[in-house]
């Protein structure tokens, strides 16, 4: 699950960064917003699994492996 984890982030960054390439250099408007929304989902994702709840433990943590 942590090298699934890390893969999205790389991918979100990769997206991101793809994003601002096509917006600055391209103008493709809308492809960059598509591209930069996934990427904002990705992490949110990340984020929902990774932070702790009320509790303190992550969602991660009770995933067997």
């Amino acid at each position: 699950m942590n090298v699934t984890l890390s893969i999205m982030m790389l991918a979100a960054i990769a997206l991101a960064i793809g994003a601002v390439f096509l917006w600055v250099k391209r103008g493709q408007r809308k492809q960059a917003g598509l591209m930069m929304l996934l990427a904002v989902i990705m992490i949110v994702n990340i984020a929902i699994w990774t932070v702790p709840d009320a509790s303190g433990e992550a969602p991660l943590a009770s995933v067997s492996e």
